[in-house]
């Protein structure tokens, strides 16, 4: 008896059941060995054989093809998912401040470093995640040192109003880590935070200056002095017309959901803030770059939308090229007395064509001197150059920050859209000589990498910072004073000599005098502005300080702490916590109480290092 050959292809079958199948047709060939001749049983039974093994092959194939549709299927809906918490993040406004773009993501990001708060990483994943945070890219950072005042009495720096190294902490804790210290820059966690400092009455002076001085709260040995700015304000209606070239980085190392996608959205809700009289330009860089948008007008919304929907991700990355080209368009619409402004939006991920990076600045530094400034906004993780951002914006008289989710976004490009754009004055230099009869000792806390030579300060061909319309900078010293106990420097052999010295013809009344330097935008000569720093006895406890001044304090400490800075005494988290909880103040936006559970996050987290 012959068995005819059947496709099991035919019929839709599990595993198992192919299995009794096999069995069964190998009984039923048994059977026919018996009525036919060896040769057609041997013939018969192979080729059988061979049709059950590529048909159970193949069913297997298909079974697997169908698991894998499934899982690509379940993964897409995570996706859209996280896509659809980004477009609610961005209606719901400042609501819930503390919850994170990563935080939404899908758990198969976790391969790519991102790290869920609640739902740590799989132990396979570590090592990878491990690689993809070393490859992150920050500049070395040394905690300014104690200085004696009878030594060097006098103290210089520029002022810094970036914020992106407290959004790129934030984004770090929210994924469950401790950021590398470098990644801290005290001086940019403590302007992240707008203060309540009165405005200056008009244009002609830039910026109004305010002091304050109280105890410190993690030393009752020391007392700290908070200087701050507060730059004009210009009503929206009133800021000049703006020039905006984006410069968007599509590379390959641009493909994930917390990069291009929220670049996207986070550029069309700044467009929403313009109008007929700004111009938008929109130029991409991968291997090559090129011109997306030429000027167009900034109400041509669904113009601008489509340009920017229109981008992918892909390629490698030439920024260098792309740079030239966004020049090249800022330039030709330049604005005569108008807001003229490379915005650059990348992963800093320069690892193709001139990477060179003083070439770079050297280019960004000739369009600056012909009225064209650059800021840089940055996106990512895992490859983030943090230090080439700064570094770019520092030159290109801008400034930077780190967009890690909608909220950090409509922060920096909605509400913050004026004192991002607009310049009130430029190399602003900071320089505040001690009165030794009343200060010991002193350093300042942040600003590491603005510190100036103390003859820089009335050389107008050195660079400084910017401070944008509404703009408010602070700095904070911390003082050990005359006879309370503070000093941490062993005594020279001769400073009483040389203090009675030094001594003579000083104002006992005045703690310090503060000097500061800056240009208008339109100028190139600097103008002076002085401030002498009045002294008491009776200064405020901490408990009795202004919020503001409580509030910084705290960012100030929590600073250090993330840095395990050699110069902070013991300050415990439920101490800065509590601080934070009574000094948050007038808080319309919620940032002051997301920094209070980032305080209770970054406890858990140091808890189990």
């Amino acid at each position: 008896m012959r068995i005819k050959p059947f496709h099991l292809a035919k019929f839709s079958l599990s595993p198992k059941s192919l299995l009794m199948v096999s069995v069964s047709i190998a009984a039923l060939s048994g059977c026919a060995s018996q009525m036919d001749s060896a040769e057609d049983q041997t013939s018969a039974t192979s080729s059988t054989a061979q049709t059950i093994q590529h048909d159970v092959k193949a069913q297997q194939q298909a079974l697997v093809k169908k698991e894998a549709t499934q899982r690509h299927n379940a993964n897409r809906l995570q996706e859209r998912k996280a896509q659809s918490s980004l477009v609610m993040e961005s209606m719901v406004g400042h609501a819930q401040p503390s919850v994170s773009y990563q935080m939404a993501a899908p758990a198969g990001l976790a391969a790519r470093g991102q790290m869920h708060p609640k739902y740590p990483p799989h132990p396979d994943y570590q090592d990878v995640i491990q690689h993809e945070v070393d490859r992150e890219k920050y500049a070395e950072v040394t905690p300014n040192p104690i200085k004696s005042v009878l030594e060097n009495p006098v103290s210089t720096f520029s002022i810094d109003v970036d914020t992106g190294a407290y959004s790129n902490v934030r984004r770090m804790l929210n994924q469950g880590r401790i950021p590398p210290k470098d990644a801290v820059r005290v001086e940019e966690m403590i302007n992240y935070f707008d203060y309540q400092y009165d405005s200056p009455n008009s244009a002609s002076t830039p910026f109004s200056v305010h002091t304050e001085l109280a105890s410190a709260p993690w030393s009752e040995e020391h007392v700290l002095l908070k200087v701050g700015l507060k730059g004009y304000d210009v009503e929206t209606t009133e800021r000049p017309s703006a020039n905006l070239v984006f410069l968007l980085d599509v590379s390959g190392s641009m493909n994930a959901p917390n990069k291009l996608p929220l670049l996207k959205k986070s550029l069309l809700m700044l467009t929403n803030t313009l109008n007929e009289q700004d111009r938008v330009s929109i130029v991409v860089y991968a291997g090559a770059s090129g011109v997306v948008l030429e000027p167009t007008e900034g109400n041509q919304r669904f113009k601008i939308e489509q340009a920017m929907n229109a981008l992918k991700a892909g390629g490698s990355t030439n920024g260098q090229a792309g740079i030239q080209l966004a020049y090249q368009l800022a330039e030709q619409a330049f604005v005569e007395n108008g807001i003229n402004r490379v915005m650059l939006a990348t992963d800093g991920d320069f690892n193709v064509g001139t990477s060179d990076v003083e070439a770079l600045k050297a280019l960004i530094e000739k369009k600056r001197k012909k009225g064209i400034s650059l800021t840089t906004l940055g996106f990512g993780s895992g490859n983030y150059n943090d230090h080439l951002m700064e570094q770019l914006a520092d030159v290109g008289n801008g400034n930077y920050a780190y967009i890690d989710t909608l909220h950090e976004a409509r922060k920096v490009l909605v509400e913050e859209i004026t004192s991002t754009l607009m310049t009130i004055a430029k190399d602003v230099k900071i320089q505040l000589e001690f009165n030794p009869q009343w200060v010991a000792e002193y350093r300042l806390i942040g600003y590491e990498n603005r510190m100036l030579a103390r003859e820089d300060f009335n050389n107008d061909k050195v660079d400084a910072g910017e401070i944008g319309a509404g703009h408010t900078v602070t700095a904070i010293y911390e003082l050990a004073l005359q006879g309370q106990g503070g000093q941490r420097l062993e005594p020279l052999r001769y400073q009483d000599a040389v203090s009675d010295v030094q001594q003579k013809g000083k104002k006992p009344s005045e703690l310090g005098f503060l000097k500061l330097r800056y240009k208008q935008p339109d100028e190139n000569k600097s103008k002076l502005l002085e401030v002498p720093i009045n002294a008491s006895k009776d200064y405020d406890s901490f408990d009795q300080a202004s919020e503001d001044f409580r509030f910084s304090a705290v960012v100030a400490g929590f600073g250090q702490k993330l840095r395990n800075d050699k110069y902070l005494p013991e300050f415990q988290y439920q101490d800065m916590i509590n601080i934070a909880q009574q000094a948050k103040g007038n808080d319309p936006f919620g940032y002051r109480n997301e920094f209070v559970q980032l305080l209770r996050l970054a406890e858990s987290l140091d808890s189990v290092k």
